[in-house]
């Protein structure tokens, strides 16, 4: 059961690399993509496996032919929020080296300028330390209120549970 999945799991990865090839016919006539991803997954597997998509989603041919700088915001809501902290207690030896993918995953996509934000109701739910979350992802009191901004102002909703 588990090599099925991680078997279909890296075929996704490879056909999501590759670009299968193709033109979008949704993206025709666009100017600008931007879109917030509501990341909630709180297995580190599945966290990492959708944060890794999302930053190849950023760098994709198709939608960087749209836009050089697609406008990209991650916001981590409900148990998601105890993946991005510096705390470690609790997860296994196996899931901290995921933790550390996450991480890594967090910092390239900073860098190339996707805003992440965490809600701060959530850390409060789950326990999580607010001092104690990467430093790259910023702290917003209420992430649903995020969520309607970035739609407000035109980002595409994506659910990332």
């Amino acid at each position: 059961m588990m090599i099925s999945l991680f078997l279909s799991i890296c075929l996704l990865l490879v056909a999501v690399a590759n670009g299968f090839g193709e033109e979008y016919e949704a993206l025709k006539g666009l100017k600008s993509v931007k879109a917030v991803f509501d990341v909630r997954a709180g297995n580190p597997k599945s966290a990492a496996l959708s944060l890794k998509v999302i930053h190849q989603t950023y760098q994709h041919k198709n939608i960087t032919a749209v836009t050089k700088n697609p406008a990209f915001a991650v916001v981590f809501i409900g148990p998601s929020v105890k993946l991005i902290s510096k705390n470690r207690e609790g997860f296994s030896p196996e899931e901290q080296n995921i933790l550390d993918e996450i991480a890594s995953t967090i910092s390239q996509m900073s860098k190339e300028g996707i805003k992440l934000e965490i809600c701060l109701i959530a850390a409060q739910v789950f326990g999580v330390d607010p001092a104690s979350v990467l430093p790259e992802i910023k702290h917003v009191g209420n992430g649903w209120v995020s969520l309607i901004g970035y739609q407000a102002k035109g980002y595409s909703l994506v659910p990332a549970y």
